[in-house]
């Protein structure tokens, strides 16, 4: 589904990002880990076409798109949940969702899928609240299913949980997991929160100053070598 082969990114004379890899198929979740500033979401808005590369290839479903703009990423089917939300506070929560279905075309840009609604009953109940007044989590959940009414291939979280109190916490996992078990689309998550990652992880990524240090399965995220990365 996605294969990112040596990416380098540069901020002036800062090497930012130093020749990142990383493979990810559907059906899996993949878990970008690491300390604030190691260059986690500078990869993810890469990804999305927000920042140049220097050098490397982003590969979707075999289609290089290294040099796509982010609407035609989003065209090609990967969806972005940013870290802060940033959903339009001046919108209702129905137009706000209706802004992730832009990349369709038709009826299908303006009919809400029933089973996004599903996935958060609390949102179905405030389609008619400015997305400004919701709370920290409700946000979080808005911008989430903006992001899955795209209908993407490859779906990016980053630090869904950041700010966010346990019991809406629990329910992101909760939607996660479902999507993951569904098998039809990629999960990309940038966390902090690691035994949010840990239980949602197939396979985990940990990068620091910038370039991959460590790498495997998600039975092997527990190991000293693994914590000793993320430890402050």
């Amino acid at each position: 589904m996605l294969q990112v082969d040596h990416i380098n990114q540069y901020y002036g004379s800062s090497h930012t990002l130093r020749g990142v890899s990383l493979s990810l198929e559907k059906g899996q979740c993949l878990t970008l880990l690491g300390r604030n500033g190691v260059g986690k979401t500078t990869l993810l808005k890469c990804l999305m076409g927000v920042l140049p590369v220097a050098s490397g290839k982003v590969i979707l479903e075999g289609r290089d798109i290294t040099r796509l703009k982010p609407h035609e990423r989003a065209a090609a089917g990967i969806a972005y949940v940013p870290q802060g939300r940033e959903i339009f506070a001046r919108l209702t929560v129905e137009e706000n969702m209706l802004m992730g279905m832009a990349v369709k075309s038709g009826r299908k840009a303006s009919v809400i899928n029933e089973e996004v609604l599903a996935l958060f009953p609390v949102l179905k109940e405030m389609l008619h609240r400015r997305g400004g007044d919701l709370s920290g989590g409700q946000q979080q959940q808005l911008a989430i299913a903006r992001a899955l009414l795209a209908e993407p291939k490859l779906i990016i979280f980053d630090e869904p949980t950041e700010g966010i109190q346990p019991s809406i916490i629990k329910d992101i996992e909760r939607v996660i997991r479902l999507l993951r078990a569904r098998g039809d689309m990629a999960i990309l998550l940038c966390e902090q929160y690691f035994d949010f990652a840990r239980a949602l992880a197939d396979q985990f990524i940990i990068l620091s100053r910038g370039e991959v240090v460590a790498a495997g399965s998600a039975d092997q995220m527990d190991s000293e070598d693994v914590k000793q990365h993320l430890a402050v």
